[in-house]
């Protein structure tokens, strides 16, 4: 005899414990990415000089109720009323300091724009592990410097990399023409040098390299010809 004709109570408990049991999961992961997100969010703002108190002035971290960080300034949420970070938008506030490594706890983010602003040092070197899903990053017109990160070929959702008017130097990694996804890229006035990639799946545009010290192949002047080796050389 099977158990729902024997004691169809013990059956409806146990299914009624099953749901409990799933419904207590779910929101357990809601809340873990509630607090994990708060957190991002505070870190940002602790990590940035903010000149012009736009963050200091509305982003209150007082309020408890859900969804309250998705009425950030620059912040949208996946849901209104769900605090998990779908875009972090911060252009053009005047906002120093370095990238701010926190971003890594919003991870559920697929925007970062931190363009027109004032930040300084190198791109960080395991970007992917800090915004492994953006599909768009702008990190324009600021004072980034060092080398372009081989790492942020990783980052395989890119569409949009826009890294233009800063200070960057050494080459632009050739892994970049692999990203599936990518439509958009831009490193204009920087000092980069060396051969660019030969981007796959996207047609992009001679202006995107400008104003750089030395860049070089198609859609630009030909990269000079490695000269090789004679065996004549080689006896010298």
């Amino acid at each position: 005899m099977a158990l729902s004709e024997k004691n169809p109570m013990v059956v409806a408990h146990i299914l009624i414990w099953m749901v409990l049991v799933l419904l207590i999961s779910s929101s357990i992961t809601v809340s873990d990415a509630t607090e994990t997100d708060i957190a991002c969010l505070k870190s940002i703002k602790a990590s940035l000089v903010d000149p012009n108190n736009y963050l200091n002035t509305t982003w209150d971290f007082s309020n408890n109720t859900e969804g309250f960080i998705c009425r950030f300034m620059g912040v949208e949420c996946w849901h209104p009323d769900e605090n998990r970070v779908l875009n972090i938008r911060l252009s053009d506030l005047g906002l120093k300091g370095k990238f701010p490594l926190g971003i890594k706890n919003c991870t559920s983010l697929t925007g970062l724009d931190l363009s027109h602003n004032k930040l300084f040092g190198s791109i960080p070197a395991n970007i992917s592990k800090i915004i492994p899903f953006v599909t768009s990053l702008d990190l324009s017109f600021n004072n980034f410097s060092g080398e372009i990160p081989h790492d942020l070929a990783n980052c395989t959702y890119l569409n949009d990399l826009e890294l233009d008017n800063n200070r960057l130097t050494g080459n632009i990694p050739l892994e970049f023409g692999l990203l599936s996804r990518i439509k958009v890229f831009t490193v204009t006035n920087n000092l980069l040098s060396g051969p660019i990639p030969t981007f796959l799946h996207a047609n992009i545009p001679a202006d995107s390299f400008a104003n750089n010290t030395d860049l070089c192949g198609k859609p630009l002047k030909p990269c000079p010809a490695v000269r090789r080796k004679s065996l004549a050389d080689e006896s010298l």
